[in-house]
């Protein structure tokens, strides 16, 4: 594994420029955490590989909240410390800067030469589209309801409530002015299966409330990250009720 302070991945079919680490390394001495590169003159196919690509880059900065041009470009620099607590999943490489920007990294790009393949072949394509779909659904939830995933399931039961006291309420008013008896409509199945189903979602919210709790208080993690603590060494004169002044050590 990897030791170093910085840590910079990068491509081995030849496409990335070596050239670059130092220019990278030079702008993590600007204040930033996280460098990604940015194949500015891209060397790849326009519609098989460029369009599919700008199009997605656009989708995940919106959805992730971190706007960069290229997510797809491997030459990029890190360091150690905003890594240390990111776990990646599946094929979720590609969103290390949105989880480095959870943390509180300060993430930019700059670009980065990029060069003809001349080695080896590309495993990307078009048939990787719906699986970069559902991994931007997956950031979409944990950006917005990983610490409050009752919002996402709550809503979706009070639409099933919504549709289920509407379904009853037209059944009970068609009975009443005669034009349909509750076994001549399919109004009082719907209203039924559609409470059911609001429930379900009400239960698997709360649920999952109980695993995020669980997730966070059984292995320590903070749901925020804090970068540095300033003025908790000092030691500070606090007055007591009883007029005698005490010493607190903020630094416990």
């Amino acid at each position: 594994a990897a030791r170093g302070r910085v840590l910079i991945p990068m491509d081995a079919d030849m496409q990335n420029d070596p050239a670059d680490i130092g220019r990278l390394l030079n702008k993590l001495d600007e204040g930033y955490d996280v460098v990604s590169g940015w194949r500015k003159d891209r060397q790849d196919k326009a519609l098989t590989r460029k369009l599919p690509s700008m199009i997605a880059n656009r989708l995940i900065s919106w959805i992730g909240g971190v706007p960069l041009h290229d997510y797809g470009c491997s030459l990029k620099a890190y360091r150690r410390d905003v890594l240390s607590d990111v776990r990646l999943y599946g094929e979720m490489h590609r969103f290390i800067p949105i989880y480095a920007s959870w943390a509180g990294a300060r993430v930019t790009e700059m670009p980065v030469e990029h060069h003809a393949r001349t080695m080896g072949k590309s495993k990307y394509g078009l048939s990787r589209t719906l699986k970069v779909v559902f991994d931007m659904v997956t950031i979409k939830f944990m950006a917005s309801y990983h610490t409050k995933p009752i919002y996402v399931f709550g809503s979706f039961g009070l639409c099933a409530f919504a549709v289920s006291f509407l379904a009853g309420l037209l059944a009970i008013y068609w009975k009443l002015i005669g034009r349909a008896d509750f076994v001549q409509t399919p109004l009082p199945i719907l209203a039924i299966v559609m409470f059911a189903v609001g429930v379900q979602f009400f239960l698997m919210g709360l649920l999952a409330e109980m695993l995020v709790r669980t997730y966070h208080e059984s292995q320590a993690k903070p749901i925020y990250a804090v970068r540095e603590k300033i003025g908790f060494e000092k030691q500070w004169r606090v007055a007591s009720d009883e007029g005698q002044v005490k010493t607190t050590d903020m630094s416990a």
